[in-house]
């Protein structure tokens, strides 16, 4: 590869990990390539970015950066997996990918200007996603309105209980 076309991966590298929260970094020997088309798939599904890099240009890419502290994870094989929003996305799906493999281990991670390790990336995983969050989040909105207009008319519910109940005491007194 010419000097243009590592320039050129090193500026797109730069540019996509540039405002992700977190990125994690992974050792991919030794998987098979259904193993690895299946993990890709994953990645997919989830939205998450998912890339096998060369450490020299990743070196490039991240340095000056708030994502230099990573540069130690980058020897010997490595990919890297980020989502643009979601720092717990990746996470998630390297958590449940990595049970019972072996041979795929995690080097460790980013998140928002601190380095994490194979520990703060299974943490990481264990938050709740931010479409959970949102959803989380609507329940509350919507259930505050909800309470309210049942207090509301409670009050009036309860009158006409309370008139149905002397109504029926009339009838039978007559």
């Amino acid at each position: 590869m010419n000097r243009e076309g590592k320039s050129d991966i090193i500026e797109r590298l730069r540019g996509q990990l540039a405002g992700v929260p977190a990125v994690i970094v992974a050792d991919f020997k030794g998987l098979t390539v259904a193993e690895t088309e299946t993990l890709r798939s994953q990645f997919r599904q989830a939205g998450v970015n998912y890339e096998v890099v060369k450490n020299t240009l990743i070196k490039a890419a991240i340095a000056d950066t708030p994502m230099q502290s990573m540069e130690p994870l980058f020897k010997g094989n490595s990919a890297i997996a980020w989502h643009d929003e979601d720092p717990s996305a990746p996470a998630k799906v390297i958590r449940d990918f990595v049970k019972g493999r072996e041979n795929f281990k995690i080097k460790g991670g980013w998140l928002d200007g601190r380095p994490l390790d194979a520990n703060g990336i299974d943490a990481l995983a264990s938050l709740p996603g931010k479409d959970e969050l949102r959803g989380k989040l609507l329940s509350v909105f919507g259930g505050v309105p909800t309470k309210f207009v049942r207090t509301v008319i409670a009050g009036p519910q309860t009158f006409l209980q309370l008139l149905s109940a002397r109504r029926q005491d009339l009838d039978t007194a007559a």
